[in-house]
């Protein structure tokens, strides 16, 4: 599972010109699934993006989680975060889970990691502004 973590000032997801998600100060997660993740993977990185140290303390270090500043959390699937280009300019996503098997395991870290969210296999735009900008790749 990966995670792709960006601290943000806003952001928001919509479909069909609806916002279905939106959030303030805090994080937006884009998140993939590949065939070998388990409820064990989502569970481990939800719980290290809502511990991730990037929003800064009284002396300006990134020192304090999403928890510490009551900033919100927004979650975006993103099967195409597993895209791989090693053997030419056109992505394959083999290495990607089928929605099938990747959507309840989106749904557990959306739980855990206390989300909003987009919605799981539509066309969404997402606009965000990137604090810092701050952003990580994260595995489990």
């Amino acid at each position: 599972m990966r995670a792709l973590v960006q601290r943000v000032t806003e952001a928001r997801v919509r479909v069909d010109d609806r916002v279905v998600g939106e959030i303030g100060p805090g994080l937006c997660v884009l998140v993939g699934v590949t065939h070998d993740d388990s409820d064990a993977a989502a569970r481990k990185l939800a719980e290290k993006v809502w511990h991730l140290r990037v929003f800064d303390d009284a002396d300006g270090a990134m020192n304090l989680p999403l928890s510490a500043v009551g900033g919100g959390a927004l979650v975006v699937s993103q099967f195409t975060l597993y895209g791989d280009t090693r053997r030419g300019n056109r992505p394959s996503f083999v290495a990607a889970a089928p929605g099938e098997a990747a959507e309840p395991l989106y749904e557990l870290f959306c739980e855990r990691a206390g989300a909003k969210r987009g919605l799981f296999g539509a066309h969404m735009a997402v606009e965000l502004t990137n604090d810092g900008p701050v952003t990580l790749l994260l595995e489990a």
